[in-house]
């Protein structure tokens, strides 16, 4: 789904986003897949702007090893100009603050219906399936459309 949604743009995630990857596959070996994927390239940036940019988030948001992948996300913004994809609301809050270029998973997604490329029924149950899991969501699951419908993300239908 990420692949697609990405369409012809890159994606990168740093070194930090991986080593979350890594720490999860033992129990969610979907993991995996977003590791293995050929089409997803890891930054290991180790420049120093890269190193500071990524100090200062971790010293704001990271509490022991929660974070750091957000961490790492912010760092490539800020220092190369991408757009960060982030969940979380106060990681989007800083990303903001700093002019970071952000937008979430279910912008995103909803952006893919209001082109024709996704419809509402399977980003529902894209929704309820990340619902199962530790995933936060603005809404309950069957929540999605009504949710989007409010933001005026996608029209009601």
């Amino acid at each position: 789904m990420l692949k697609f949604v990405a369409g012809d743009r890159a994606v990168v995630i740093p070194a930090s986003v991986e080593y979350e990857l890594n720490r999860q596959a033992h129990d969610v070996p979907a993991v995996l897949q977003v590791l293995g994927a050929d089409w997803i390239e890891v930054d290991r940036s180790d420049d120093l702007p890269f190193l500071m940019a990524f100090a200062k988030y971790e010293r704001r948001l990271a509490v022991g090893e929660q974070n750091r992948g957000e961490c790492g996300v912010l760092a490539l913004g800020r220092t190369r100009g991408f757009e960060a994809v982030l969940d979380d609301a106060v990681p989007r809050a800083v990303a903001k603050e700093d002019g970071i270029q952000v937008t979430a998973t279910l912008p995103l997604l909803c952006h893919a219906i209001r082109e024709g490329q996704l419809a509402v029924a399977t980003v529902e149950a894209l929704a309820d399936d990340l619902l199962s899991g530790d995933y936060y969501l603005p809404f309950a699951k069957g929540g999605f459309r009504q949710w989007a419908y409010e933001q005026g993300l996608i029209e009601y239908g």
